[in-house]
Protein backbone atom coordinates (compact mmCIF):
# COMPACT_ATOMS: atom_id res chain seq x y z
CA UNK A 1 0.00 0.00 0.00
CA UNK A 2 0.99 3.78 -1.40
CA UNK A 3 2.69 5.82 1.84
CA UNK A 4 1.47 9.09 2.03
CA UNK A 5 2.70 12.17 4.46
CA UNK A 6 0.38 14.35 6.19
CA UNK A 7 0.77 16.95 8.11
CA UNK A 8 -0.86 17.45 12.21
CA UNK A 9 -1.53 19.94 13.95
CA UNK A 10 -1.58 19.28 17.72
CA UNK A 11 -1.30 21.27 21.51
CA UNK A 12 0.44 20.13 24.59
CA UNK A 13 0.99 21.70 28.21
CA UNK A 14 4.47 21.59 29.10
CA UNK A 15 5.04 20.61 33.00
CA UNK A 16 7.69 18.54 34.79
CA UNK A 17 6.60 14.96 34.18
CA UNK A 18 8.06 16.17 30.44
CA UNK A 19 11.36 17.43 29.19
CA UNK A 20 10.69 19.27 26.57
CA UNK A 21 8.96 18.39 23.25
CA UNK A 22 12.16 16.45 21.41
CA UNK A 23 12.86 13.44 22.05
CA UNK A 24 15.55 12.64 24.73
CA UNK A 25 16.55 9.10 25.74
CA UNK A 26 15.79 7.97 29.02
CA UNK A 27 13.16 11.15 29.13
CA UNK A 28 9.70 11.72 28.94
CA UNK A 29 9.05 14.20 25.98
CA UNK A 30 5.83 15.38 23.88
CA UNK A 31 7.36 13.77 21.09
CA UNK A 32 8.40 10.01 22.63
CA UNK A 33 4.18 10.19 23.48
CA UNK A 34 3.26 11.07 20.05
CA UNK A 35 5.76 8.45 18.27
CA UNK A 36 4.53 5.91 21.10
CA UNK A 37 0.84 6.07 20.54
CA UNK A 38 1.46 5.50 16.37
CA UNK A 39 3.39 3.03 16.73
CA UNK A 40 0.93 1.32 19.15
CA UNK A 41 -2.01 2.04 16.38
CA UNK A 42 0.00 1.09 13.41
CA UNK A 43 0.96 4.30 11.65
CA UNK A 44 4.79 3.80 12.07
CA UNK A 45 6.85 0.91 11.87
CA UNK A 46 10.18 3.08 11.90
CA UNK A 47 10.39 6.61 12.67
CA UNK A 48 13.75 7.33 10.44
CA UNK A 49 11.75 6.06 7.27
CA UNK A 50 8.84 7.74 8.17
CA UNK A 51 10.16 10.97 7.89
CA UNK A 52 8.64 12.32 11.66
CA UNK A 53 9.30 15.63 11.74
CA UNK A 54 8.16 18.18 14.33
CA UNK A 55 7.97 21.78 12.72
CA UNK A 56 9.50 23.83 16.10
CA UNK A 57 11.25 22.44 19.09
CA UNK A 58 10.19 23.77 22.64
CA UNK A 59 11.82 23.56 26.14
CA UNK A 60 10.78 22.30 29.14
CA UNK A 61 7.63 23.79 30.65
CA UNK A 62 6.95 25.52 27.41
CA UNK A 63 3.52 24.58 25.73
CA UNK A 64 1.47 24.80 22.29
CA UNK A 65 -1.55 24.76 20.80
CA UNK A 66 -1.18 24.81 17.45
CA UNK A 67 2.43 22.86 16.96
CA UNK A 68 2.67 20.70 14.05
CA UNK A 69 4.58 17.92 12.99
CA UNK A 70 4.33 15.12 9.59
CA UNK A 71 5.08 11.97 8.44
CA UNK A 72 4.33 8.96 6.45
CA UNK A 73 2.14 6.14 6.50
CA UNK A 74 -0.04 3.39 4.90
CA UNK A 75 -3.00 5.06 6.95
CA UNK A 76 -5.71 7.95 6.77
CA UNK A 77 -5.08 9.40 10.48
CA UNK A 78 -7.92 8.59 12.39
CA UNK A 79 -7.32 11.66 15.58
CA UNK A 80 -9.25 10.32 18.02
CA UNK A 81 -7.94 6.74 17.81
CA UNK A 82 -4.50 8.32 18.26
CA UNK A 83 -5.89 10.54 21.13
CA UNK A 84 -6.97 7.56 23.15
CA UNK A 85 -3.62 6.32 24.27
CA UNK A 86 -2.02 9.81 24.60
CA UNK A 87 -2.87 12.00 27.83
CA UNK A 88 -5.63 14.27 28.06
CA UNK A 89 -2.55 16.84 28.05
CA UNK A 90 -1.42 15.83 24.54
CA UNK A 91 -3.53 16.29 21.78
CA UNK A 92 -4.27 15.87 17.97
CA UNK A 93 -6.83 18.10 16.72
CA UNK A 94 -6.54 18.26 12.80
CA UNK A 95 -4.26 17.02 9.85
CA UNK A 96 -4.37 17.28 6.25
CA UNK A 97 -2.35 15.25 3.54
CA UNK A 98 0.73 16.72 1.46
CA UNK A 99 3.53 16.08 -0.57
CA UNK A 100 6.15 13.35 0.16
CA UNK A 101 9.10 16.31 0.04
CA UNK A 102 7.17 17.94 2.49
CA UNK A 103 8.83 19.12 5.47
CA UNK A 104 7.23 20.49 8.56
CA UNK A 105 9.93 21.85 9.99
CA UNK A 106 11.56 23.99 6.72
CA UNK A 107 8.20 25.03 5.09
CA UNK A 108 6.48 26.70 8.06
CA UNK A 109 5.99 30.50 7.11
CA UNK A 110 5.54 31.86 10.03
CA UNK A 111 5.94 30.95 14.04
CA UNK A 112 3.38 32.79 16.14
CA UNK A 113 3.99 32.64 20.23
CA UNK A 114 2.47 34.28 22.87
CA UNK A 115 3.89 35.03 25.94
CA UNK A 116 1.61 35.66 29.31
CA UNK A 117 2.97 37.75 31.98
CA UNK A 118 1.14 38.28 35.39
CA UNK A 119 0.32 42.10 35.35
CA UNK A 120 1.43 43.34 38.89
CA UNK A 121 -1.40 44.74 41.08
CA UNK A 122 -0.70 47.87 41.74
CA UNK A 123 -2.27 48.23 45.21
CA UNK A 124 -0.34 45.17 46.74
CA UNK A 125 3.40 45.29 44.89
CA UNK A 126 5.76 48.21 44.39
CA UNK A 127 6.85 46.58 40.96
CA UNK A 128 5.13 48.80 38.38
CA UNK A 129 5.72 48.88 34.16
CA UNK A 130 5.73 52.08 31.69
CA UNK A 131 3.53 50.37 28.98
CA UNK A 132 5.22 53.35 26.81
CA UNK A 133 8.16 52.56 27.26
CA UNK A 134 8.00 48.39 26.60
CA UNK A 135 5.78 49.45 23.05
CA UNK A 136 9.27 51.31 22.43
CA UNK A 137 11.34 48.64 23.06
CA UNK A 138 9.24 45.94 21.13
CA UNK A 139 9.66 48.28 17.80
CA UNK A 140 13.19 48.06 17.99
CA UNK A 141 13.37 44.34 17.84
CA UNK A 142 10.86 44.06 14.43
CA UNK A 143 13.14 44.05 11.53
CA UNK A 144 16.28 42.22 10.87
CA UNK A 145 18.52 41.56 13.59
CA UNK A 146 21.21 39.98 14.93
CA UNK A 147 20.02 38.70 18.48
CA UNK A 148 22.87 37.22 19.21
CA UNK A 149 22.31 38.92 22.79
CA UNK A 150 18.72 37.70 22.69
CA UNK A 151 19.63 33.80 22.39
CA UNK A 152 21.23 31.13 24.31
CA UNK A 153 24.49 30.50 24.30
CA UNK A 154 25.56 27.60 21.52
CA UNK A 155 28.86 25.58 21.72
CA UNK A 156 28.60 25.47 17.67
CA UNK A 157 28.47 28.51 15.84
CA UNK A 158 25.32 29.51 14.67
CA UNK A 159 23.68 32.06 12.44
CA UNK A 160 22.11 34.09 14.60
CA UNK A 161 20.33 37.10 11.92
CA UNK A 162 16.49 36.87 11.93
CA UNK A 163 13.66 38.68 10.92
CA UNK A 164 11.17 39.85 13.68
CA UNK A 165 7.81 39.58 11.67
CA UNK A 166 5.72 41.11 14.90
CA UNK A 167 6.80 42.12 18.95
CA UNK A 168 3.94 43.56 20.41
CA UNK A 169 1.54 43.07 23.36
CA UNK A 170 -1.45 44.28 25.29
CA UNK A 171 -3.05 44.39 29.12
CA UNK A 172 -5.56 41.49 29.33
CA UNK A 173 -7.41 40.84 32.87
CA UNK A 174 -4.74 41.40 35.05
CA UNK A 175 -2.24 39.86 32.11
CA UNK A 176 0.60 41.46 29.84
CA UNK A 177 -0.15 38.76 26.69
CA UNK A 178 2.78 39.33 24.23
CA UNK A 179 2.65 38.30 20.65
CA UNK A 180 5.64 37.76 18.53
CA UNK A 181 6.08 35.97 14.70
CA UNK A 182 8.95 35.20 12.75
CA UNK A 183 9.89 32.38 9.73
CA UNK A 184 12.27 31.10 12.52
CA UNK A 185 13.51 32.33 16.12
CA UNK A 186 16.97 31.18 18.30
CA UNK A 187 16.99 29.49 21.56
CA UNK A 188 15.17 30.99 24.29
CA UNK A 189 15.13 34.02 21.79
CA UNK A 190 11.67 35.15 22.76
CA UNK A 191 12.17 34.46 26.58
CA UNK A 192 14.88 36.53 26.34
CA UNK A 193 13.20 39.62 24.48
CA UNK A 194 10.47 39.24 27.25
CA UNK A 195 12.97 39.76 30.49
CA UNK A 196 14.29 42.62 28.64
CA UNK A 197 11.36 43.83 27.51
CA UNK A 198 9.86 43.74 31.28
CA UNK A 199 13.25 45.80 32.24
CA UNK A 200 12.87 48.71 29.94
CA UNK A 201 9.30 48.61 31.78
CA UNK A 202 10.18 48.55 34.90
CA UNK A 203 13.10 51.44 33.96
CA UNK A 204 15.97 49.14 34.73
CA UNK A 205 17.26 49.33 31.42
CA UNK A 206 16.71 52.10 29.24
CA UNK A 207 16.23 52.11 25.77
CA UNK A 208 19.63 53.24 24.43
CA UNK A 209 20.99 50.44 26.98
CA UNK A 210 18.17 48.17 25.08
CA UNK A 211 18.97 48.94 21.18
CA UNK A 212 23.01 48.06 22.46
CA UNK A 213 22.13 44.69 22.98
CA UNK A 214 22.10 44.35 19.15
CA UNK A 215 25.82 45.07 19.10
CA UNK A 216 27.25 41.43 19.20
CA UNK A 217 31.13 42.21 20.23
CA UNK A 218 30.11 41.28 23.41
CA UNK A 219 27.55 38.04 24.51
CA UNK A 220 25.77 39.92 27.68
CA UNK A 221 24.78 37.12 30.19
CA UNK A 222 21.35 37.07 32.08
CA UNK A 223 18.05 35.21 32.46
CA UNK A 224 15.47 34.30 30.51
CA UNK A 225 11.74 34.43 31.44
CA UNK A 226 9.78 31.99 33.18
CA UNK A 227 9.56 28.74 30.39
CA UNK A 228 5.89 28.75 31.65
CA UNK A 229 4.70 31.64 29.99
CA UNK A 230 5.55 30.55 26.41
CA UNK A 231 2.92 29.16 24.19
CA UNK A 232 3.71 28.09 20.68
CA UNK A 233 0.49 29.83 19.49
CA UNK A 234 0.34 28.74 15.74
CA UNK A 235 2.91 27.26 12.56
CA UNK A 236 1.61 28.83 9.45
CA UNK A 237 2.27 27.35 6.29
CA UNK A 238 0.15 29.44 3.36
CA UNK A 239 -3.14 29.54 2.49
CA UNK A 240 -2.29 26.07 0.01
CA UNK A 241 -2.17 24.37 3.29
CA UNK A 242 -5.91 23.23 4.40
CA UNK A 243 -5.87 21.53 7.72
CA UNK A 244 -9.29 19.61 8.35
CA UNK A 245 -10.55 20.23 11.78
CA UNK A 246 -11.15 16.76 13.27
CA UNK A 247 -14.63 18.04 15.55
CA UNK A 248 -14.49 15.22 18.26
CA UNK A 249 -10.26 16.29 18.54
CA UNK A 250 -11.03 19.59 19.02
CA UNK A 251 -13.93 19.22 21.01
CA UNK A 252 -11.26 16.46 23.62
CA UNK A 253 -8.93 19.86 23.45
CA UNK A 254 -11.63 22.54 24.99
CA UNK A 255 -13.24 20.26 27.17
CA UNK A 256 -9.30 19.76 28.70
CA UNK A 257 -8.72 23.04 28.80
CA UNK A 258 -11.77 24.46 30.48
CA UNK A 259 -11.60 21.93 32.89
CA UNK A 260 -8.10 23.19 34.06
CA UNK A 261 -9.51 26.67 33.72
CA UNK A 262 -12.12 25.53 36.32
CA UNK A 263 -9.47 24.49 38.71
CA UNK A 264 -6.96 26.53 38.68
CA UNK A 265 -8.97 30.14 38.34
CA UNK A 266 -10.43 29.17 42.08
CA UNK A 267 -6.40 28.69 42.73
CA UNK A 268 -5.53 31.77 41.35
CA UNK A 269 -8.81 33.53 43.07
CA UNK A 270 -7.80 32.77 46.14
CA UNK A 271 -4.06 34.14 46.14
CA UNK A 272 -6.03 37.36 44.42
CA UNK A 273 -8.21 37.58 47.68
CA UNK A 274 -5.64 36.69 50.27
CA UNK A 275 -3.54 39.60 48.83
CA UNK A 276 -6.30 42.31 50.45
CA UNK A 277 -5.83 43.49 53.82
CA UNK A 278 -9.82 43.53 54.92
CA UNK A 279 -10.22 41.07 57.19
CA UNK A 280 -12.62 42.29 59.64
Amino acid sequence: MEKKRYLIKFYYIGSTKYFGSQRQIGHDTIEKKITKSLFEKNYLNDIKSAGFEVASRTDRFVSARGACFSFLTEKTPILMEINSILPRDIGLWAFCEVDKNFSSRFNALIRHYKYIFPFPNQNTQSESYNSNLMKKACKKLVGRHDFFNFSKREKKKVNTTRDLLLADFRIENKFIIFEFKSRAFLRQQIRRMVAKILEVGREDLSINEFINLFNTEEYISYQPANPEGLILWNVEYGEHIQFIIDNKSYHRMLQYFSQKYVKYSTRQKLFDILQHNDIS
